[in-house]
């Protein structure tokens, strides 16, 4: 424990965010860090907790609370209080690949898990995290790690999103030599393609490519492995392969009139779009909200970036339906800490709605019922209906007409496309997940198959698709050598 009193001197203070209305005139990221010297006294305010619930990830009442990977956070704030980076480096390499990433786009289970947070704020240990990588990348600690001996065993780990990527890099430090296939022409999957660059410039997943080459790992991009590869080809050239190619089919809304509508996409390549165009790639599928009255269906993280999305191409209006009722504004007595915090949260994307339109962009308990058109078959306008949120029952009477030319659904996933899973000729869950023993990530050990992150559990968070990339290449790494380490 850096400093005993920290906790009582210093108040939270987070990242700064650049002002409502010049951040949204670009796509950059818009926080502006704090001094080294006001990071150290954020690093104080950790208490070191005899019982340090912020790493001792687990589930209360059916929600996570804590850190998935476990990170050892007390630990590395202790070092960042007294300047030690490198120290704090090393604590933070034990149990996340990828600090970089949680630091910008995880929502923090840690922090809900803080102690502090039970009558005061809570550590900021993810922008803590986000301040030890980077700085350690500027200050030339992040040096490649090139294993000293090779095993001579080969894996394949298809899709090079956040869990390939752990498992590959896990894989590649134990000395396999691991080939990364990719169907885009980038690598990070929704990190790259889903995540808008305002919350991870595209740069930082670049950077760490070329770290992971420096390394040993070969990547392929622009191969689609199960069409433009067949499986028994990597199954040959391999001794084990894993799948890890996300849960990328998209939830659909069914709803009068939409079918023959045009002006309606999903929420993952409206964003996929927008963002090959900042990357200068072909773009086919880009649709502008300019001048548009927008309408976004799904409450949830994707659907408060297609709300910042929106409202940085010029979008008119921007509206947000929810189905689920409005959580309250502090905690209710049947949550208490250290459970995962059911209150209503303002994030960017609400609070640009808010400043520019002057109201929250959500609407609770609602759904789209029906769609209009103008002649030329494009979106003119939604009927909306209230939910009542104990039957699930429309309620008759409660019918809205809402503006729309733009309508996005981003109504989360339903689970992997088919095709992968099929090329392998291995099984799938009734929730369209590949199949394995709980708490296991082989698919057919036989053949040497395994699959890990939302490929294998449904849709989740990056800090959870790190987490299970690290699991997997743990027992992918038991199957080629009969132990791991």
């Amino acid at each position: 424990m850096g400093k005993p009193t920290g906790f009582m001197e210093y108040d939270r203070e987070e990242n700064r965010e650049v002002p409502v209305r010049e951040r949204i005139k670009n796509f950059k990221e818009f926080h502006e860090w704090l001094s080294e010297d006001e990071r150290e006294a954020q690093g104080a305010r950790c208490m070191n907790c005899g019982v340090p619930l912020c790493q001792s990830g687990m589930k209360l009442s059916g929600m996570f609370t804590g850190c998935p990977l476990h990170n050892l956070i007390p630990e590395w704030n202790d070092e960042i209080y007294n300047g030690h980076v490198a120290h704090a480096l090393s604590r933070l390499l034990k149990t996340n690949n990828f600090p970089e990433f949680t630091g910008r786009v995880c929502p923090a289970l840690c922090e809900k898990a803080c102690i502090e947070g039970v009558h005061d704020a809570p550590v900021t240990t993810k922008d803590n995290e986000l301040f030890l990588i980077e700085s350690s990348f500027s200050q030339g600690f992040m040096r490649p790690r090139i294993p000293e001996v090779r095993s001579g065993k080969k894996v394949a780990v298809v899709g090079a999103g956040p869990a390939g990527l752990a498992a590959a890099d896990t894989l590649n430090h134990r000395g396999h030599s691991v080939t990364v296939f990719e169907r885009e022409k980038k690598i990070g999957g929704l990190l790259m393609y889903g995540i808008p660059n305002m919350k991870l410039d595209k740069s930082v997943i670049s950077r760490r490519r070329r770290l992971m080459e420096e390394e040993g790992v070969v990547f392929k991009t622009g191969v689609d492995v199960g069409k433009a590869v067949k499986a028994e080809e990597l199954l040959k050239d391999f001794d084990a392969v894993i799948l890890a190619c996300g849960a990328k089919q998209a939830r659909g809304l069914k709803a009068e009139g939409m079918e023959q509508a045009k002006g309606i996409y999903f929420a993952v390549d409206y964003l996929k779009e927008q963002t090959k165009l900042l990357l200068h790639e072909d773009a086919p599928g880009f649709v502008s909200a300019k001048g548009k009255n927008v309408v976004i269906i799904g409450g949830g993280d994707t659907g408060n970036d297609c709300v910042g999305t929106a409202i940085r191409q010029g979008a008119k209006t921007v509206t947000q339906l929810e189905i689920m009722p409005a959580p309250p504004v502090e905690r209710a007595a049947s949550n208490p800490w250290p459970e995962w915090p059911k209150v209503l949260k303002v994030d960017y994307g609400q609070e640009e709605a808010i400043e520019l339109f002057g109201k929250d962009p959500r609407i609770y308990e609602t759904t789209v019922v029906a769609v209009e058109t103008k002649k030329d078959g494009t979106l003119r306008s939604i009927t909306t209906k209230r939910m009542d949120p104990v039957t699930h029952k429309l309620v008759d009477g409660s019918e809205q007409k809402l503006p729309c030319e733009l309508l996005i659904i981003a109504a989360g996933f339903t689970g992997c496309e088919a095709y992968v899973p099929d090329a392998f000729k291995i099984g799938c869950t009734d929730r369209n997940v590949i199949k394995t023993e709980p708490e296991h990530y082989a698919a057919d050990r036989t053949r040497g198959i395994f699959t890990a992150g939302d490929m294998h559990r449904g849709q989740s968070l990056v800090v959870w698709a790190i987490a299970e990339g690290r699991a997997c290449a743990h027992e992918v790494d038991e199957y080629l050598m009969g132990y791991t380490v």
